[in-house]
């Protein structure tokens, strides 16, 4: 749709326009939505409005933040979705608290396709990128970060208590961090600076290797904190509260914010903690498949 650069109102605005042009012109059975971006609230509504069914993956997430603009979209999709294909047991629980039991929709918990994804794609992700010997990090432990969510980076207060971590951090530990261009506009505009070189965003076949190779993340990304227990590796939440309490429950993850003690302690933790990482808590690995066979079954109705 080249929609990009825009406020929240615009850009929604602009995208419901643009999948509705779409949907009209394709009529589909189902308009399926992803996640919790502005794009899932546009199709969402779009859909409701067009009498389109709907259905909803990664439905039933909370943070219960409603500072989150996250959380508002996924909360009204949610609402307003015929279809509600759910990733873990909390996901259901938290759809349960809010009586959609009672409302006109089907419930489903099919794991997470992010797992699917992760699974299929680390098989050759090592032919596609070359990421840790462009970055001599072949024999070198290192922690991977990511900042990018507004409540760290437009708050000058967190994003300086963060930065001071991370430079805490990187004295034992070397940091990779690719970073956001918003991340790095706030640090100009607050005359902030990491003690070591940051990269460039990367895509997902670096990211991966990254995630392969690294000892421990720190990040405030919700998908890399899934990611990280994907590939086995310990997680820094840089966040005051996670949809994925999963994580919390079995020790993978440490909620930190943005104190600069905690989060130099969590990651102390974490590095040394011992852990299995055996549990299932995101499917086998065969959310998607299950997800294409409950829509040819609505598509069929």
């Amino acid at each position: 749709l080249e929609i990009n650069g825009l406020g929240h109102g615009a850009m929604t605005g602009r995208m419901i326009e643009g999948i509705e042009q779409i949907a009209l012109k394709e009529q589909p059975d189902v308009l399926l939505v992803y996640g919790d971006t502005n794009s899932t609230l546009a199709g969402a509504l779009v859909a409701k409005k067009l009498h389109i069914k709907l259905a909803h993956v990664e439905a039933g997430l909370r943070s219960f933040n409603m500072q989150m603009p996250e959380e508002i979209n996924r909360i009204v999709t949610d609402r307003i979705s015929d279809f509600l294909f759910c990733p873990t047991d909390q996901a259901i629980k938290n759809l349960d608290n809010e009586g959609f039991t009672s409302f006109d929709c089907q419930i489903d918990m099919v794991g997470d396709v992010m797992l699917d994804a992760a699974l299929y794609y680390a098989t050759f992700s090592s032919e596609k990128s070359s990421i840790i010997s462009d970055l001599n990090l072949t024999d070198q432990p290192f922690a991977l970060c990511t900042v990018h969510r507004a409540e760290n980076t437009d708050d000058e207060a967190r994003l300086s208590e963060i930065v001071l971590a991370l430079n805490q951090v990187n004295k034992h530990t070397p940091i990779v961090l690719p970073i956001h261009p918003r991340t790095k506009a706030k640090l100009q505009e607050h005359n902030l600076k990491f003690d070591f070189k940051t990269i460039d965003p990367v895509g997902y076949f670096d990211m991966i290797e990254l995630l392969k190779h690294c000892k421990i993340v720190l990040s405030d990304s919700g998908g890399l904190q899934k990611e990280s227990f994907f590939f086995q590796k310990p997680v820094v939440v840089l966040r005051d509260q996670t949809e994925w309490v999963e994580l919390l429950e079995h020790g993978f993850a440490g909620l930190a914010g943005a104190n600069k003690e905690k989060i130099q302690t969590l990651f102390n933790e974490l590095s040394a903690a011992d852990l299995d990482y055996s549990v299932d808590l995101y499917g086998n690995g065969l959310a998607s498949e299950k997800i294409a066979h409950k829509l040819q079954t609505i598509t069929a109705l």
